[in-house]
């Protein structure tokens, strides 16, 4: 296959599922939380608190759009130009999809409890945004916050949405007409869509470290490093029981590996004994990358008289 033809169809392949994604989240609101009356976060919930307080005289579509303007023109100078052809995309048809989809798939929730729309209709809608995010695109609004700032900073997507949407799910109570169980039914799918986000979004991202004392260290560790395409680091240690010395085999790897871990370990020394442990962040080759903001570097001018040479500074 050419690259052209490549690019094509990874290209093709990443709206694809971005499109699915879509259908997914839009399908949480207008089957699960629209016709319970569940008041959710994000832009819309903003542009609609606008609107009530506005008496109407600000349209929820007027302030939707001016926000979502604001923010991609943030995305294109701090993300990237593909990421901003993406989210067009994203904002254009979810709003052709909350219009049309309830006739295309005209069915509602036939559960009662309204915590338990609210539950499903944030899980749904995480997997639908999850979906979106795993291939560079974002319905905007919050979802471009989250990107930006988890480009410079070690902070969760989930996070990001459950700040912005407490505060803007709080606001309702002051609405007229609002009461204190719309807010907690509001706050109910902020908590299931922010963690349903992190659950899926960085949960193959969770690392172990794991500790392995072997009489056979070096079959294992040649079979780890081979099969698993993790690298091995061996300690030098002392059973104190025995005084006798022997090697420790240190591995990082993803949670998800465990498993195969375990059965290369077993499989060569069954008496082997393993210590695992959950770590918080591993950064480097493989892993995570050390995120954080970078020094900006000033040239003082030379005045017009030439005193001094240049002399960087740093902010």
């Amino acid at each position: 296959m050419n690259p052209t033809a490549k690019k094509v169809l990874v290209t093709s392949k990443e709206y694809l599922i971005i499109t699915i994604g879509l259908v997914m989240y839009c399908f949480s609101w207008t089957s699960f939380l629209i016709p319970k009356g569940i008041v959710g976060g994000a832009i819309p919930g903003l542009a609609t608190f606008v609107n009530y307080a506005t008496g109407g005289l600000i349209p929820v579509s007027a302030t939707y759009l001016a926000v979502n303007v604001v923010l991609l023109i943030l995305g294109f100078l701090i993300l990237g130009r593909g990421f901003g052809f993406k989210t067009i995309y994203c904002i254009l048809l979810n709003s052709v999809l909350l219009q049309v989809l309830p006739d295309l798939i005209p069915w509602e929730s036939t559960v009662e409890e309204p915590f338990l729309n609210a539950l499903i209709g944030g899980f749904i809608g995480a997997v639908g945004i999850v979906m979106i995010f795993n291939q560079g695109g974002s319905t905007g609004g919050t979802d471009i916050i989250a990107l930006i700032l988890s480009k410079f900073r070690e902070i969760s997507p989930g996070r990001v949405y459950l700040f912005c949407d407490l505060v803007i799910v709080g606001s309702v109570l002051f609405l007229p007409g609002k009461t204190l169980s719309d807010v907690i039914y509001g706050y109910l799918q902020v908590i299931a869509f922010s963690s349903g986000v992190d659950m899926l979004l960085t949960g193959t991202k969770q690392s172990v470290q794991v500790m392995i004392f072997s009489e056979k260290f070096n079959e294992i560790a040649d079979a780890l490093m081979s099969q698993l395409k993790r690298g091995v680091t061996a300690f030098d240690g002392i059973g104190w029981y025995t005084k006798e010395t022997h090697k420790v085999l240190v591995v990082i790897a993803r949670k998800h590996q465990l498993n195969e871990i375990n059965k290369i370990v077993k499989g060569i020394d069954r008496s082997a004994f393993m210590s695992v442990t959950s770590t918080m962040s591993v950064y480097g080759r493989g892993f995570d990358e050390l995120k954080g903001p970078e020094k900006i570097q000033w040239k003082r001018k030379r005045n017009q008289k030439g005193q001094g040479p240049e002399r960087p500074l740093q902010s």
